[in-house]
């Protein structure tokens, strides 16, 4: 599995054979999901083989936690071909799982919500990508191919090739407000906004 995160790293950055050789190496994204594959790997392991190799694999997921801001709870299930685009406030928590080829950008939290028989974690199918400062949580199912857009929060299950986003920005002020609140300041009148925008 690792393999695959390294290639679709190695895809997405730009430059030469050598240049994108050590991209990989210095990308914090890539770095994460090795030392959460090295978790997964040690997890099946004897236990003579994980009392050795744990306190190595510790240092490691709080070195990338401290550093990139990337946590990875090695009790989720994150298919092959990962990929973290910018690092920083990313959060995957125990018995999230990621189906193949997903990605993830900063300021992003998957993890376990809800009460009861809600209470759970997401299933998220292949091919999801998900933008900064998204949320998904619960119980729920995201199917293949979903693109779920910045700051959007996913508490419902989504079909499969369906985009979900916030709504649309609107203009809240109007042209010329801004110089007006500075005549206020003055002690002036606001008369309100300018005619043409009405």
């Amino acid at each position: 599995m690792l393999k695959q995160d390294i290639l679709r790293t190695y895809e997405h950055l730009g430059g030469n054979k050598i240049q994108r050789v050590l991209g990989c190496v210095r990308t914090p994204g890539l770095q994460a999901v090795a030392i959460y594959r090295f978790g997964r790997w040690l997890s099946g392991k004897p236990l003579p083989v994980r009392f050795l190799l744990k306190p190595f694999l510790v240092i490691l997921f709080h070195r990338i936690r401290a550093a990139w801001g990337i946590e990875l709870n090695p009790e989720a299930t994150i298919g092959e071909g990962f990929l973290i685009f910018h690092y920083g406030g990313i959060f995957i928590g125990s018995r999230v799982v990621i189906g193949k080829n997903c990605s993830v950008s900063h300021d992003v939290t998957i993890g376990l919500a809800g009460r009861g028989a809600r209470r759970g974690a997401p299933v998220i199918g292949d091919n999801a990508y998900i933008a900064p400062g998204a949320k998904v949580s619960g119980r729920i199912r995201i199917g293949n191919n979903v693109k779920i857009g910045a700051n959007a929060v996913v508490e419902r299950n989504v079909p499969d090739n369906a985009l979900v986003q916030v709504r649309p920005p609107q203009v809240v002020t109007f042209p010329g407000f801004y110089s007006q609140a500075d005549h206020a300041g003055r002690g002036e009148r606001l008369t309100g906004p300018p005619r043409d925008a009405v």
